[in-house]
């Protein structure tokens, strides 16, 4: 088990949290466990940007992004260098802090496609 802080989101997780994350297991697998119920309008295909985060400390031990998820880290509302699509980062050995940015992007709820 890695720790991993979630940074308060005024909804998701107002007070914040610390939690024993999976190895093996992604963020936002992670996070769902947890009850920070993290939208994932793809149903983590990789396929969105819904459950994008930035990864605040830690960042560095996560796999480098592939090439699908970074095309769509461009479409991400407050995109940083260290935000990561948190069904495709893989929590590992090393502690996180992760943030859930306030705002995110839901091509389908907003009529789009």
């Amino acid at each position: 088990m890695t720790q991993m802080i979630v940074l308060p989101h005024a909804e998701l997780c107002p007070d914040g949290a610390v939690i024993e994350a999976e190895s093996g297991k992604s963020i936002c697998d992670n996070l769902l466990e947890h009850e920070i119920d993290i939208e994932h309008a793809c149903e983590k295909s990789c396929a969105c940007t819904t459950c994008h985060v930035i990864v605040r400390e830690g960042f560095n031990s996560l796999e480098s992004a592939e090439e699908m998820e970074e095309d769509l880290l461009d479409k991400a509302w407050g995109l940083e260098p260290n935000s990561r699509l948190s069904c495709q980062a893989i929590v590992g050995e090393t502690p996180l802090v992760v943030e859930i940015p306030r705002y995110t992007i839901n091509m389908v709820s907003e009529g789009k496609r």
